[in-house]
């Protein structure tokens, strides 16, 4: 079985245009970009994942989730949130993380990507 970060990535890079990017400034940590833009912040180990949400999914989330809190460095208060990802997910932990990446895609993308995504979903 694949392990966090690789289902991760496989999730991250099925995104049209999506590409994985490597900041060495943060110790080679991977990010996830679309149209030059980060969708995805995260780990090689993947303990977290840190996306962009609506308003109102990014305080629900921080409200119900254990461990998720608003991303800092001042990304918190436009959506970022920082969740944890427990060590081994269940079927149902890995859709909400799905969605919550497909969300933080759909909200960086371009309009022309996002409408790519779903006209092939």
């Amino acid at each position: 079985m694949a392990n966090a970060f690789d289902r991760l990535e496989e999730l991250a890079l099925s995104f049209p245009e999506s590409t994985r990017v490597d900041v060495e400034a943060w110790g080679g940590e991977p990010t996830f970009r679309v149209a030059g833009k980060n969708f995805i912040f995260t780990s090689t180990e993947a303990r977290s994942i840190t996306v962009k949400l609506g308003p109102e999914e990014a305080a629900a989330v921080v409200a119900t989730t254990p461990g998720a809190t608003p991303t800092g460095y001042g990304l918190g208060r436009h959506g970022w949130v920082t969740i944890p990802i427990p060590p081994r997910p269940t079927a149902s932990q890995w859709r909400e993380l799905a969605e919550w990446v497909t969300t933080s895609y759909d909200l960086v993308a371009p309009k022309r990507l996002r409408r790519a995504r779903t006209e092939h979903a």
